[in-house]
């Protein structure tokens, strides 16, 4: 019977009381988990204060290895790069891009040379700085090269980051700039730096026609360095301070003989007026970059970008009077064609391409209603604006460049021939002067053209003539459109016969103005010259949705 107050007696039973050395040891049990616990987070705690320490230590190493790339080659190098007149790699890009817009690569880069002991002279980001920034709002790659370490020399790290820019550049559709300032290949590499330039040259020609490629040369450009500016679409130079060649002076004494300088061998002088090397020199770093800022809204971010447009101020419906008084009545007296491309571009704003080379003819790009056009132009105050070799050239590769990146062609004919002379054709005047011919016929941007005056000849022929496909061709009153001038083509019909004089002006009469050509379709108007800007600005707006292609091939075989 169960008592009151008490347990029942099978509750009793049903618990299980546990003995006391049991619970001894189970406080025993807690009091070691938690000294081990204690003891856990003691370590995690320490783990932590030392990944913190780790993450700090790390932090200040980056932030240390920045401050040497910043610094290239060392303050005392940076120094002489001032006391030349020259700025320094970085320098240039923060000129050369917009504020605050460049975007660095591969800063922490280092050389994998170790011989000659190169393994203990290291810099972060090597020789040359790459990345890409914005050039009045639009996307550009740029690498410039640091003259300050290693003189520039390009290394096989060098040319990779060259390559890493160059690659995006082409899947972007974005244009590179190349800041030159190199030795040439860094020769403790040996062939590793010969790779590297090949690199680079396969890129220069994959990314030809499919994004616009120019190099500016601010410092020595030697040996195997020279090739890639060669291929870029535009090269520029800095005077005094910059040089392109082969091979230098000292090598040229010891083969030829010769005694030259650096400048007379390959300076800015050399390549603007007289190899065609370059396409333009400026002053110093500053203007160059600047210049070439400029020179940058001009162009098409790449072949699948339209022509950059920009707001224009400059009426593009009315008159240009000033046009009506540039042909002098005597048709042998020179005027400037750069008259006539003034009056019909936008804010008279005009930037010519190699100015100083093979003057006969003008090539260049302006703006007509805020669109960028090509004007190529003969020049009749040097050599009557006779073609030669130099000037096909020049112009062949111009217009090879517009039709690549859709950018429209304006041509101003004023063309009494090809240049005659032994010199010329024994210098192949006929496989030169057929590389414009080749180039006019394969354009198939819109190209309009007129004619000034004299449009004689194969060259009426190779200066975008209806009969290569000229879309509009318009012809001044006073153009002339025949087989030659009327005293050579009398001297050879009336041979030997009376009355040369007469039978001179018969011939003006007959062939000296536009009228047989636009009798037979050749030319579409004969137009007053006051109207020719407001009448290429209307073209320009009915051509830009033209579509023509050439015939299914691999790649034509221009005349080289």
């Amino acid at each position: 019977m169960d008592v009151p107050g008490q347990y029942p007696s099978k509750l009793v039973e049903c618990v299980d009381v546990p003995p006391v050395a049991d619970i001894v040891m189970s406080i025993r049990y807690s009091i070691s988990f938690c000294s081990a616990l204690r003891k856990y987070a003691a370590r995690a705690q320490q783990r932590c204060f030392s990944s913190a320490a780790h993450t700090l230590k790390i932090a200040e190493r980056i932030r240390q290895t920045r401050n040497r790339a910043l610094l290239g080659g060392g303050q005392q190098r940076i120094d002489t790069q001032h006391k030349k007149g020259k700025l320094t790699a970085r320098e240039r890009i923060t000129l050369f891009c917009d504020p605050d817009s460049f975007v660095e690569y591969d800063m922490f880069i280092e050389h994998t040379c170790t011989e000659f002991g190169m393994d203990k002279k290291k810099f972060p980001g090597d020789s040359v700085i790459t990345g890409h920034g914005l050039v009045n709002g639009r996307p550009v790659y740029v690498f410039s090269q640091d003259f300050t370490v290693f003189g520039g020399s390009l290394s096989s790290v060098h040319a990779k980051k060259i390559c890493k820019i160059m690659d995006q550049a082409i899947l972007v559709g974005a244009p590179v700039v190349g800041l030159n300032d190199s030795g040439g290949a860094r020769i403790q590499e040996g062939v590793d730096s010969l790779a590297g330039y090949a690199d680079i040259f396969q890129r220069n020609v994959l990314a030809s026609g499919v994004i616009p490629q120019i190099s500016l040369i601010m410092g020595p450009c030697a040996g195997g360095a020279v090739y890639s500016p060669a291929i870029t679409d535009f090269t520029f130079m800095v005077e005094d301070t910059s040089y392109l060649f082969i091979t230098g002076p000292d090598v040229v004494k010891s083969v030829t003989n010769e005694d030259v300088s650096q400048q007379e061998l390959g300076g800015a002088k050399t390549h603007t007026s007289i190899s065609g090397v370059a396409h333009n020199s400026f002053n110093n770093d500053v203007d160059a970059l600047l210049q070439l800022r400029n020179f940058m809204g001009f162009l098409p971010q790449s072949n699948q970008f339209p022509t950059p447009v920009r707001v224009c101020h400059d009426p593009c419906h009315e008159d240009v009077p000033a046009l009506d008084t540039i042909i002098p009545p005597s048709t042998t007296t020179p005027y400037d064609m750069l008259d006539v491309i003034f009056g019909i571009v936008d804010e008279r704003d005009f930037f010519e391409i190699m100015p100083k080379f093979a003057k006969n003819i003008i090539v260049g790009f302006g703006r007509m209603n805020g669109r960028t056009v090509g004007v190529v132009g003969n020049q009749p105050k040097v050599a009557a604006g006779c073609l030669d070799i130099n000037a096909s050239v020049k112009a062949a590769r111009f217009v090879r460049f517009c039709d690549a990146f859709n950018i429209p062609i304006i041509t101003l004919v004023d063309v009494p021939g090809f240049l005659p002379g032994v010199t010329q054709e024994h210098s192949g005047i006929i496989r030169n002067g057929a590389k414009l011919l080749y180039a006019y016929a394969e354009a198939t941007v819109p190209k309009l053209t007129v004619i000034t005056r004299k449009g004689y000849g194969g060259a009426y022929d190779v200066m975008s003539s209806k009969h290569l496909r000229g879309d509009i061709n318009y012809a001044w009153p006073s153009a002339e459109v025949a087989v030659m001038g009327a005293k050579g083509a009398v001297t050879i019909l009336y041979r030997g016969k009376p009355d040369l004089d007469k039978r001179e002006a018969e011939y003006i009469d007959a062939f000296g103005s536009p009228f047989p050509a636009a009798q037979r379709g050749f030319i579409d108007d004969i137009i007053e010259p006051r109207t020719t800007r407001w009448r290429l600005c209307r073209d320009l707006d009915l051509m830009e949705t033209k579509k023509l292609s050439n015939p299914p091939r691999k790649h034509g075989n221009i005349p080289l």
